[in-house]
């Protein structure tokens, strides 16, 4: 069982930056894909970021693209968002999730608990 523990949160003020960090423990990550998906009170969850861990190939939704940067720590087992110049509308929970390398983002299977990033104006 693949188990995804996110950190990282917290409150930042507009224009500011914070980096979340998913560990990943269970099972070996060299055929998955993790994504970096939020949820904002009374919105649908959206997939903001995805990065395949054996190439490190990388996806960035519009709302995010040159202001957000994932990355991974092989040997950490760690997957990483950097958010820079956020925005109050980035608020939200932010969680960590895996799904099998060519699955639809549909098939998100493994989740972390989530952690809540808060963008005060």
């Amino acid at each position: 069982q693949l188990q995804l523990v996110e950190s990282g949160g917290g409150l930042v003020q507009a224009g500011g930056s914070l980096r979340l960090s998913c560990t990943a423990s269970g099972r070996s990550l060299s055929n998955y894909v993790l994504g970096w998906w939020r949820q904002a009170p009374g919105k649908e969850r959206e997939l903001v970021s995805a990065i395949t861990w054996s190439e490190g190939l990388t996806y960035y939704d519009d709302s995010v693209k040159g202001r957000f940067a994932t990355s991974r720590d092989n040997a950490r087992n760690t997957v990483y968002l950097q958010m820079n110049s956020l925005m109050p509308e980035d608020t939200a929970v932010y969680l960590c999730a895996a799904k099998v390398r060519g699955a639809d983002r549909s098939e998100y299977r493994y989740w972390g608990q989530g952690t809540q990033v808060t963008v005060s104006s």
